[in-house]
């Protein structure tokens, strides 16, 4: 499900005139939906950035806790890339920024590179 929480007036307001401007762009509607926020679940360990898990050999590299995993900045950039939410050109824009290990930047542009 694609949904925008919110937990304030102005953040309901903020969504919704953000999904309409949108809208206007795209053909299809948008289904995400704008909900209130309620009480919220961590997804169970192995759902966690579940793109980047498929890649053990990045994922070793990476020399992460499973609690770091799960709540580091750079696996959820990575996660997105190899979820196919980004190009290899800005990958590569934003390795720097990331801090990357060397390894880890050719493994992930190699990722990318098959997916084009």
């Amino acid at each position: 499900m694609s949904a925008i929480f919110y937990h304030n007036t102005k953040q309901k307001i903020e969504a919704e005139e953000s999904k309409k401007e949108q809208q206007k762009e795209m053909v299809r509607p948008i289904v995400t939906q704008i909900k209130k926020a309620d009480t919220f679940y961590d997804a169970e360990d192995y759902h966690q950035k579940y793109q980047l898990r498929k890649y053990h050999e990045i994922l070793d590299s990476l020399n992460l806790t499973n609690e770091e995993l799960i709540t580091s900045p750079v696996a959820s950039r990575l996660n997105g890339y190899l979820g196919g939410y980004g190009s290899a050109k800005a990958f590569e824009e934003e390795c720097e920024d990331l801090g990357l290990p060397q390894k880890v930047r050719s493994l992930v542009s190699s990722k990318l590179q098959n997916k084009l």
